[in-house]
């Protein structure tokens, strides 16, 4: 009898053990990203080649390892990258030098990124925490470059410097610009399984225009901010996909939403959620039109953002429709195209077409204007908040929408 009952223990404590020691397989989840865009190397312009390009990029969710992806999507050229460096920020173009690692790709510490591709990383084993920020330093050997692929006006500070000074721990005699560039994500590894990335989509409003620079206070890093307060949240990631300037029917300021949005939205790491805010700059250029056929209709948008939702929906992707902000006093501004914001957004919260509605509209309208932005939140331009703008802003989007 002795003898059948230790076999019936051992055969259930086989049966036990993968239960007991299961984990949920490793994952990858965005935790940065920016839209690329073309910036052509203008006649008189110091080469980008033998220079070092230190991103400052502030992460949204944590990770126990990561991957950056760099881009050479709008070069006309192959680009390549003599080496790579990330490492945690220490403010000023500085790093933290124990935290440094070296990029590699498959294993070579260089990699030539064919013209129109990104590239990814080996996993790299460091450690984030939330909203930390880090320093992904790109050295260009010589080279033919008549394009780079950057992130226009990303409210942050890139330092450049002659040679490969991606080891540095102090930058010097760096020239800055206030764009990114060659580096479009960071992904970071998890086993859980609640862990999922939002994507901010839309223009200039979206990506922080006239907030602080280096300050991190566009409000996707305000959402960002809550969700890692709130313990139901704590596993999400907030990536910021918006253009200064785009719309969704036209190219302009980077390629148009319909056209981008596989790459910036369908292509991200673990994406289940996705916020649209745009089509101001489409109303906006019905009344100053520039181009043949900037002109458009209520209809033709709707449309542009319908589009949008069902090849969201193909991939098990919620969309929410934010509201268009106020706009009444912008350069662009006329009656006509104020009919139209309202019209787009009454489609907006009564179509039906979105899977919920965050209305930016409500709270950032002046009450006793409600056709403009309340004058505590405006940046002064009438079009764009200021950082208390983007507070409000971050602060209206209900975390249930994300349970």
């Amino acid at each position: 009898m002795s003898r059948f009952f230790a076999r019936l223990f051992l055969s259930l404590s086989m049966i036990a053990a993968p239960a007991l020691s299961a984990q949920e397989p490793l994952r990858w989840i965005g935790t940065w990203a920016a839209s690329p865009m073309g910036e052509p190397v203008n006649p008189g312009q110091p080469s980008p080649a033998n220079t070092t390009y230190r991103d400052v990029v502030h992460v949204s969710a944590g990770g126990a390892s990561l991957r950056v992806e760099l881009t050479n999507e709008f070069g006309a050229r192959p680009l390549t990258i003599g080496s790579a460096h990330i490492a945690l920020s220490a403010g000023s173009g500085s790093i933290q030098p124990a935290s440094d690692h070296a990029l590699t790709f498959s294993g070579e510490a260089s990699v030539i990124i064919p013209p129109g591709a990104p590239v990814f990383s080996d996993p790299v084993p460091l450690q984030i925490t939330p909203l930390t920020s880090l320093a992904v330093s790109i050295f260009l050997p010589e080279q033919p470059i008549n394009d780079t692929t950057c992130h226009q006006d990303a409210r942050s500070t890139t330092f450049i410097t002659v040679g490969d000074t991606t080891t540095a721990a102090t930058v010097t005699d760096a020239r800055p610009i206030y764009s990114w560039c060659f580096v479009k994500g960071i992904d970071v590894s998890t086993h859980d399984p609640r862990a999922t990335a939002i994507v901010a989509f839309g223009d200039s409003i979206t990506d922080g225009a006239l907030s602080t620079r280096d300050a991190n206070r566009r409000w996707p890093d305000v959402l960002a901010r809550r969700l890692q307060e709130n313990s139901k949240t704590a596993s999400l990631s907030v990536l910021n996909e918006g253009i200064g300037g785009n719309r969704i029917l036209h190219d302009g300021t980077g390629p148009n939403a319909l056209a981008r949005f596989d790459r910036d939205v369908l292509a991200q790491s673990g994406v289940k959620y996705l916020i649209i805010l745009e089509s101001i700059n489409d109303i906006g250029r019905t009344a100053q039109p520039r181009e043949p056929g900037d002109a458009v209709t209520v209809q033709e948008l709707t449309s542009g953002l319908t589009q949008l939702v069902v090849r969201a929906h193909q991939h098990g992707i919620k969309v929410f429709g934010a509201t268009l902000t106020p706009y009444v006093g912008a350069h662009y501004a006329s009656p006509a195209g104020e009919q139209m914001r309202e019209a787009v957004n009454q489609w907006i919260r009564t179509s039906g077409v979105f899977d919920g509605v965050i209305d930016f509209d409500q709270a950032m309208r002046d009450p006793a204007n409600p056709t403009a932005f309340d004058p505590a939140v405006d940046s002064g331009d009438h079009l764009h908040p200021g950082d208390a703008g983007y507070e409000r802003m971050g602060a209206a989007i209900d975390l249930s929408l994300f349970h």
